[in-house]
């Protein structure tokens, strides 16, 4: 039987069949254009809309959490349908991902949405935590009892530890700072500072990507974004879109950073906002949020933990979620934990290639798994005992 393995983030979706060896990814968002009012494009069928200023979300996930089915249901028959995979709900089982602390009642509509609507033969809900662990576990020595996970995605940032796959989970911390706040902080700033661009979000999201990085040496790049000319290594000049002739924006180097468009051009100057943004993943209370950073958050988790695992878990660390690849993430994570740590413990974090398919690519090998049957529910037992069987199963 063919497994479909979906790891549903509330940015976007990661799918694909477990013989698959990369998955495609998905924004799981229903978005409608300023200047195309005739279509709503959903997912990725954004890449056919022509200008990509002034566009309006719908989204499935608010505040991490699956509240609006029917955005959700039309992003999911559009991946499952002729475009996408072609699935065949009769000779298909799946692994889908949940978020952590989810509401029994989203669980139940999930179940009642695979069995009863789609008609998959079987299916697994889990964390993508549990994927993320597991893959470690699989890479890596499977002697080592305890992993912890870092998954620092869309809405949160959270760390869970893991015990023989087990998920400790009073000692589950969650920080409320992901992908979402920093986007939205960088429009505030930017329409401050500079540009009204509040309503690009897209835009914004790209240029975050493309321009923002995390510090080692947050107080001297600070004093180096000061500095007048040459000296300021920091600033640099981002070129807007104008969906004509630059259908995205891109950033200019530093020797070509003047501060002064070229013909028709729009340019958003980024000094300090470079660093700053991606700092809030670290020090969130820069701007008010009363959170711990994740590197506190982190060393809390495992002070929670028995005294005699905390050595293991500093030991198998694993970094995953969409933050993880902003430039410089890694190695000031990797700082700030050694400091923080007691200094007896051994400090091992391990870096996924690609931290976004990471646990998609955990779901794979558990879909390969010889046990993997003995986790699922049928749609034969699902249709016997209802939900109270789902929630025997799954862990989650």
């Amino acid at each position: 039987m063919a497994v479909l393995v979906l790891d549903n983030g509330a940015g976007c979706a990661k799918i694909g069949y477990s013989t698959s060896s990369d998955p495609r990814i998905i924004p799981n968002c229903v978005s409608k254009a300023k200047n195309v009012r005739t279509r709503i494009f959903i997912g990725d069928q954004i890449d056919e809309c022509k200008d990509l200023s002034g566009l309006y979300y719908l989204l499935p996930f608010q505040k991490g959490y699956m509240v609006n089915w029917e955005v959700e249901k039309q992003v999911w028959d559009y991946m499952f349908g002729k475009e996408k995979l072609k699935v065949d709900f009769n000779e298909s089982s799946v692994i889908l991902t949940e978020p952590y602390f989810n509401f029994t009642s989203i669980q139940e509509a999930m179940n009642e949405i695979l069995f009863e609507e789609y008609g998959f033969q079987a299916a697994f809900r889990t964390n993508p935590s549990y994927l993320s662990q597991y893959k470690l576990q699989q890479d890596t020595d499977s002697s080592k009892l305890c992993s912890l996970v870092l998954d620092t995605g869309y809405s949160f940032s959270h760390i869970i530890p893991y015990c023989k796959g087990k998920k400790l989970t009073e000692s589950i911390v969650r920080v409320n700072v992901g992908g979402k706040l920093l986007t939205n902080h960088l429009k505030e700033i930017i329409s401050y500072r500079q540009l009204m661009v509040m309503d690009e979000t897209y835009v914004i999201n790209q240029l975050k990507e493309d321009v923002c990085y995390v510090s080692t040496q947050f107080n001297a790049d600070m004093l180096t974004s000061r500095k007048k000319g040459l000296a300021n290594t920091v600033m640099r000049d981002y070129v807007l879109p104008d969906y004509t002739h630059i259908k995205r924006g891109y950033v200019r180097s530093q020797e070509e950073t003047t501060g002064k468009a070229q013909g028709n051009e729009q340019i958003i100057r980024m000094n300090n906002e470079r660093f700053s943004v991606p700092e809030l993943l670290f020090r969130p209370s820069d701007v008010g949020v009363q959170e711990m950073g994740i590197t506190e958050a982190l060393i809390h988790c495992v002070s929670t933990t028995p005294e005699e695992m905390q050595p293991h878990f500093y030991r198998n660390i694993v970094t995953t979620g969409g933050n993880c690849l902003i430039p410089g993430f890694q190695e000031r994570f990797h700082m700030d934990v050694r400091s923080m740590a007691p200094d007896e413990f051994d400090i091992s974090i391990t870096s996924s290639k690609n931290p976004v398919t990471y646990a998609w690519e955990g779901g794979v090998q558990l879909a390969n798994d010889p046990n993997f049957h003995k986790l699922v529910v049928t749609r034969a037992e699902f249709e016997e005992h209802g939900h109270n069987i789902c929630m025997e199963r799954f862990e989650v």
